[in-house]
């Protein structure tokens, strides 16, 4: 089950964190994987280390996504699965916020999305078939974080978008649906310091915080011809970090 066989697969920001993470597991499920990102030079190294192919893509260019899409097509000739992973998450409080900061968060996580699955939508229409993964977060739809208010109604956009993305192409056989992560221990997570580390994985019931292969994993099974009767819908990963009603609650 969930073979990837054959399948032509894009990870946006896949040279790092969460996106080496699926482009990992699309490889291990037999995918031809491309990582497209903006820091060229380590996509090259990651994709020389897993197999896979590279592209720079800045996915707040249209003429870089152009690009990106044509050249996967001339080399395979179709697309079957696009995992919309970009995305930053810098810190601000709402009073520390500039313009320039929320539109950079919405510009990066949000409008990028948009950008990158309309031309996607518009080849799987084509082939009559396609899987979308989008990678969102618990924050914003399900849960706040001082500091990242901007983070947050990026993501929360992302899901309000894909919802109804999966109603416009679910007639054509395209699937759109989204990975929800928690708390993975990624670079970016590193970076906010060995206090907030240990705070979140106090607060989390499996006591650890997540791998970037276990977003991965949910990534596969929603790529895979298994998910074909799953769209519009939202996976949680997050080591059951959601459920405790008090830090009490956390055994």
């Amino acid at each position: 089950m969930f073979s990837l066989a054959e399948k032509i697969a894009i990870v946006t920001g896949g040279a790092a964190g969460i996106g080496l993470g699926i482009a990992k597991q699309l490889r291990e499920a037999g995918a031809t994987v491309v990582i497209a990102d903006i820091n060229k030079e380590r996509a090259d190294e990651v994709a020389a280390d897993i197999g896979a192919e590279s592209l720079y893509v800045d996915v707040t260019s249209t003429a870089d996504i152009k690009n990106m899409l044509d050249t996967v097509l001339e080399r395979h000739g179709r697309l079957d699965i696009m995992c919309a992973n970009s995305g930053i998450f810098p810190q601000a409080t709402i009073a520390e916020m500039t313009e320039e900061d929320w539109d950079q968060m919405m510009n990066v996580n949000l409008k990028s999305t948009f950008l990158v699955l309309k031309p996607t939508f518009e080849q799987m229409q084509k082939q009559g078939s396609g899987r979308v993964v989008i990678t969102s977060s618990i924050t914003g739809s399900i849960t706040g974080y001082p500091g990242w208010s901007h983070y947050g109604a990026s993501k929360a956009g992302q899901q309000g978008f894909m919802r109804s993305a999966a109603l416009e192409y679910a007639k054509d056989g395209i699937t759109v649906n989204a990975v929800l992560p928690g708390n993975i221990l990624t670079e970016g997570l590193e970076a906010q310091g060995e206090e907030y580390l240990a705070s979140m994985t106090r607060s989390i019931p499996a006591r650890r915080l997540g791998k970037p292969e276990e977003i991965g994993a949910a990534a596969v099974f929603l790529a895979s011809d298994e998910a074909g009767y799953v769209t519009g819908q939202t996976i949680i990963v997050d080591g059951g970090q959601l459920l405790p009603e008090s830090p009490e609650a956390v055994l």
